[in-house]
């Protein structure tokens, strides 16, 4: 047995303590700047729906054609940030689909499960389609049951909030069917929709306005969690931060101590 291990053992631990340590005093201050740049984020998301508040709501075709500019002048830079538009006022007219409906799983309003009607919309002035979000319906505890979704027939006009759709996590790739509808769906993918339904779809989905009448129960909350509350996180983070150095300190203190007794 090599003895000079034994020896140099207690470095070893120390400097592993130390290194231990400093990684998660590193990892809660990093939290505490990463709610901070949340809460900021969310303040401009803030100031940016008051401003949308005061101008009438555009045509598909105005903001289409704000996006392509937009990206047009981003050629060259990496990736196109989409988020920028949500919140857009939008003003619809034209009709629904009523064939093709989707029914979005595992949506919970006032704690009972059920689903969002998702469908598609064809905007009689852009000649272009788009998901439209119609509301929270409630589900059934037997899975096999699929809940009707009502048709909506005629012309229909409209107002809502254009909703660039962030990418899900989901544990298995979804497979959609052409011969079920309306059709449940674990996330809105809408390449994948797109596709079973063979016509190109607008790369955002638009939510109606709570106070329009057409659609089902309507709660749209756009920032779910608030400045403050991030800002309180952040607190929280770096709390903790400071509390795990005052005890690692105190620790090395009393450690350093008993070695000179």
């Amino acid at each position: 047995m090599n003895i000079r291990f034994f020896k140099t053992l207690p470095l070893q631990i120390n400097g592993f303590v130390f290194l231990f340590s400093l990684l998660v005093f590193i990892a809660l201050i990093k939290l505490g700047f990463w709610q901070l740049d949340r809460a900021a984020q969310k303040d401009l998301r803030v100031q940016k729906m008051a401003l949308y508040q005061q101008q009438a709501a555009m045509d598909l075709n105005s903001i289409v054609n704000l996006v392509a500019t937009a990206e047009k002048g981003q050629a060259g830079s990496e990736g196109h940030n989409h988020e920028k538009y949500n919140d857009l006022p939008v003003s619809l007219s034209g009709t629904f689909n009523n064939e093709r409906s989707f029914l979005l799983d595992n949506q919970v309003y006032k704690s009972r499960l059920g689903y969002r009607v998702i469908k598609l919309f064809q905007d009689e002035k852009s000649n272009m389609s788009v998901l439209v979000n119609l509301g929270w319906i409630p589900g059934g505890i037997d899975r096999s049951y699929i809940p009707e979704v009502a048709a909506i027939e005629g012309q229909v006009a409209f107002r809502g909030k254009v909703r660039v759709i962030e990418p899900s996590i989901v544990l298995l790739d979804e497979t959609l069917q052409t011969d079920t509808w309306p059709q449940r769906i674990q996330a809105i993918d809408i390449d994948k929709i797109s596709k079973i339904v063979d016509q190109p779809l607008l790369p955002f989905i638009v939510y109606i306005d709570n106070d329009e009448s057409l659609g089902y129960v309507k709660e749209w909350v756009p920032i779910v969690m608030s400045p403050e509350k991030h800002r309180g996180y952040a607190f929280q983070w770096f709390t903790l931060a400071l509390a795990w150095l005052i005890l690692m300190l105190t620790a090395a203190y009393k450690s350093a101590k008993k070695d000179k007794e």
